[in-house]
């Protein structure tokens, strides 16, 4: 009795699993045709991250990381060229004429002021804690890390 109760319940078992109607199934999510293409982007960006990180750590040498950015960066301009030719096929993107700007007018010679001595070091170009001098003026020291101000 129990060897057929077992045969009945693993033959109803394959027939609801081998005879599943096409209607009781869920509708598949529609892929976008650029989703290859962004995941192929998104990948690239990831490479030339790890490049640079491990270029800063002294793991490869100018030319290696100079060879591997150029192969990286031809690579992902092939891929945002597809997408965008792609999309373009699909009509998510209409192609843009670069807008003209009319030509400048020349401006009329200003009065000049009275000149003002400038100090010698603008304010944050030196730092007040170690002295390092900078050409630009910044908020904190590219030396020390402290405040310039």
């Amino acid at each position: 009795m129990t060897i057929v109760l077992i045969v009945g319940v693993t033959l109803a078992a394959l027939f609801y699993t081998l005879f599943v109607r096409p209607q009781d199934l869920p509708e598949p999510i529609p892929v976008s045709p650029l989703a290859h293409l962004e995941d192929r982007k998104a990948a690239i960006y990831e490479n030339l991250r790890d490049l640079q990180f491990e270029y800063r750590l002294g793991k490869l040498s100018d030319a290696d990381y100079q060879a591997t950015k150029l192969a990286l960066q031809k690579e992902l301009a092939g891929v945002l060229a597809e997408m965008e030719s792609t999309a373009a096929q699909l009509g998510l993107i209409t192609k843009r004429t670069p807008a003209v700007k009319p030509p400048r007018k020349p401006m009329a010679p200003k009065a000049e002021a009275p000149s003002k001595k400038l100090p010698v070091a603008a304010a944050g170009t030196v730092c007040p804690h170690c002295g390092a001098e900078f050409e630009k003026p910044l908020r904190f020291c590219g030396e020390c890390g402290k405040a310039m101000a």
